[in-house]
């Protein structure tokens, strides 16, 4: 009986990480477009303190049952530290540069942090990447240069900004691959404490003070932040993650629905085609890791060690 009920709960479950996926990335897009709504009338370090602490009302009674010594009563606290300065600057970065550009362009120029962290794995992590992944990340980031266009009509700040942001992002997702021994709710009550406790540092400079709905919004940031990373975490957690993190890319598709029907912004062809290379770019790395993973696994139990 159990032989025969496996395939169908596996193939549910697998139908469900796809859907929960989709709904992460999606939370996640609406996030993106409410900020850039936002951040048109209040600072940046508002929405960073507003969103966080709504987050952390959501998340406090998770904190007491755990324990708040064993949530916060880390080790390496000087990387979740750094970790949590990478958070605070790249969402500040993002919010910065969506107040002068489509959100499409920025959320393009975001998805080559993949290829990024590749790229600085090498130095920061000893890991070795070979030529194809190399060709991959260049292929990528031709696709970035594509997107900011130097050579033709080129918001240099917002654009650098949102360079820098992606660059930041990758330096945390690399902190949080250091960090992988870390509980899960560890790592989020670091990110969403300290990215208040940042922002919230500057509100006596910046306040701006908003009407009721405006506190609503501005607090639905940290809601729906919350929960795209649930529901992108249970996706993993349900589903490989061959199987669904290609779907993360659907954001892209969505920004671009916005920004044309929020904004009025159609994407250009230089826009889509520069998504495509970084797109194109970023899976195939990913699948290429997912194969020497198995090629090394495949070795490690015919006792071998690890491919290059």
């Amino acid at each position: 009986m159990t032989a025969l009920t496996t395939p169908s709960s596996a193939a549910t479950d697998t139908r469900l990480g796809i859907l929960l996926m989709l709904l992460g990335m999606s939370l996640f897009t609406v996030n993106d477009a409410l900020g850039k709504w936002l951040v048109a009338d209040y600072p940046v370090a508002m929405l960073l303190a507003i969103r966080s602490l709504f987050g952390a009302v959501l998340l406090a009674p998770l904190i007491l049952r755990e324990g708040v010594r064993s949530v916060f009563a880390v080790k390496r606290l000087p990387l979740h530290l750094l970790r949590v300065g990478c958070v605070a600057g790249e969402v500040a970065c993002f919010y910065w540069a969506v107040r002068s550009l489509p959100l499409a362009n920025v959320m393009t120029i975001y998805m080559a942090a993949p290829l990024i962290v590749t790229a600085l794995s090498v130095p920061l992590l000893g890991e070795k990447v070979g030529w194809r992944r190399w060709a991959a990340v260049l292929v990528g980031f031709a696709g970035v240069v594509i997107v900011l266009n130097p050579t033709g009509q080129f918001d240099a700040l917002p654009s650098l900004i949102a360079l820098s942001g992606t660059v930041v992002f990758s330096l945390g997702l690399i902190s949080t691959r250091l960090l992988r021994d870390s509980s899960n709710l560890s790592l989020v009550s670091f990110q969403t404490f300290g990215t208040g406790l940042l922002g919230g540092a500057a509100l006596p400079l910046v306040w701006v003070p908003p009407p009721g709905l405006d506190f609503l919004l501005l607090g639905a940031l940290g809601v729906t932040a919350l929960a795209g990373h649930a529901a992108m975490n249970r996706s993993l957690q349900l589903s490989p993650a061959a199987v669904v993190v290609p779907f993360q890319y659907v954001s892209i598709v969505w920004a671009v629905a916005l920004d044309l029907l929020v904004w009025g912004t159609a994407p250009t062809l230089r826009i889509l085609l520069g998504a495509l290379l970084i797109i194109g770019s970023g899976l195939f790395v990913f699948h290429r890791e997912q194969a020497l993973n198995r090629g090394a696994a495949a070795e490690s139990n015919a006792g071998g060690g690890p491919g290059a």
